[in-house]
């Protein structure tokens, strides 16, 4: 039977409420939704230190946050979406 070593299976993979977690931890009073499948995530953050910085910016923040969690492979793939509580509410129409 072959060995499964150095598989993706073998690391380390993180799930949506450590995600969530790290970013919360992170950013202070944002507000974090995570999903995924176990490799693929999509975190939606919104938080008040986004103000006056460029998407860019944002998803800069949200990634630092995380760490070395992708050269770990911990994660390995996350779609980041960013707002300010004020576009947010645009967004959501609340």
């Amino acid at each position: 039977m072959a060995s499964m070593a150095g598989c993706w299976l073998d690391r380390i993979v993180m799930n949506e409420d450590q995600i969530k977690s790290m970013i919360e931890a992170g950013l202070p009073g944002s507000q974090v939704t995570v999903t995924g499948d176990g490799r693929h995530f999509e975190a939606v953050v919104v938080s008040t230190r986004f103000a006056g910085k460029s998407m860019l910016d944002q998803h800069r923040m949200v990634y630092a946050v995380l760490g070395d969690s992708f050269q770990s492979e911990a994660i390995h793939a996350l779609s980041v979406k960013t707002y300010t509580p004020e576009a947010w509410k645009e967004r959501t129409g609340g």
